[in-house]
């Protein structure tokens, strides 16, 4: 464990969840009343495929200690292939990250349908306890993440 974990480092982490899996397992979470951390911010797409490159970089740029996506299983997206490309994207930021010299750990993706409650609330804590071990983001300039001013870049 790091330094920063043992002064109680606390991840920001947000999570790109599509509206009809991904976000309804979440919702499903809540309503069975699944405990998961609260540091992870979610912002509802219709589709994973309406994820750019550019928003995943940018969530890390603005602060944000790790950044996931998570959508319909593989095959079964809403969009047809929206979820396979995302998971493209995902791996070249991933690459992009690792050349920057960043933990490539701090971006993922995840397949899961709506009625996955419990697994929402896994991944939501795996990715924390994996982000509180990496520690806060190389990046430090701009500070920390905020969902707001992120979709607030898209309009």
């Amino acid at each position: 464990m790091t330094a920063l974990a043992e002064k109680g480092f606390e991840p920001q982490i947000l999570a790109f969840c599509c509206k009809y899996c991904a976000y309804a397992a979440g919702d499903l979470a809540g309503s069975m009343r699944l405990n998961y951390p609260v540091n992870v911010k979610i912002i509802q797409v219709p589709c994973t495929g309406r994820v750019d490159m550019l928003h995943l970089l940018r969530a890390i740029e603005e602060g944000a200690d790790g950044v996931y996506v998570a959508g319909c299983l593989e095959g079964e997206c809403h969009f047809l292939e929206g979820n396979l490309k995302t998971k493209k994207k995902v791996a070249a930021v991933r690459k992009l990250l690792a050349e920057a010299g960043i933990e490539p750990e701090r971006v993922r993706m995840f397949n899961l349908s709506s009625a996955m409650g419990p697994r929402f609330a896994e991944i939501a804590t795996e990715m924390t306890e994996t982000i509180r071990q990496l520690g806060p983001t190389p990046i430090t300039s701009v500070g920390r993440c905020s969902a707001a001013a992120i979709m607030e870049e898209e309009k």
